[in-house]
């Protein structure tokens, strides 16, 4: 939300830490919003040491070949989760495409694209945020591919 502010970037914040929610699909239901439109962010490494950052519906799984595909690598993996906050700055489920350490290969979803906003993590479990990707594209570089199974 700091990066958000210092770019002067509209959005809307949400707060679920008294909900209990903990997976995104209960996150979507404790904030009453659409499971499609609320995503999360998951950090990979490519074959090649590369990292990347694929953001995808909560309701979604990540398709490994679609994904490494459209980064131009042979395969990718999900990065184990203690590297993490060493790589990122960010713990796990509280993982956001915005304010990582080191900008990386961005890919959203390309389900996005029917939404005027979406919702992701706001850097920090129990937060969310809703930003349109006109306004995200200001604070990141991402592209939109067909990455979900």
């Amino acid at each position: 939300m700091r990066v958000l502010d210092q770019k002067k970037i509209e959005y809307r914040s949400y707060n679920y830490l008294n909900t209990g929610a903990v997976s995104g699909s209960d996150v979507a239901r404790a904030l009453g919003e659409d499971p499609d439109m609320v995503f999360k962010t998951l950090v990979t490494v490519g074959k090649t040491k590369t990292n990347y950052v694929f953001v995808i519906p909560v309701d979604r799984e990540l398709d490994l070949k679609k994904a490494a595909r459209c980064v131009g690598e042979k395969s990718i993996e999900m990065i184990k989760q203690k590297e993490l906050l060493p790589l990122t700055g960010y713990v796990h489920g509280g993982c956001s495409p915005i304010g990582m350490k080191k900008q990386f290969a961005t890919t959203i979803d390309k389900s996005a694209e029917n939404f005027d906003r979406i919702i992701f993590s706001a850097g920090k479990i129990g937060y969310q945020v809703e930003v349109s990707l006109d306004d995200l594209k200001k604070v990141i570089r991402f592209e939109t591919a067909d990455i979900t199974e």
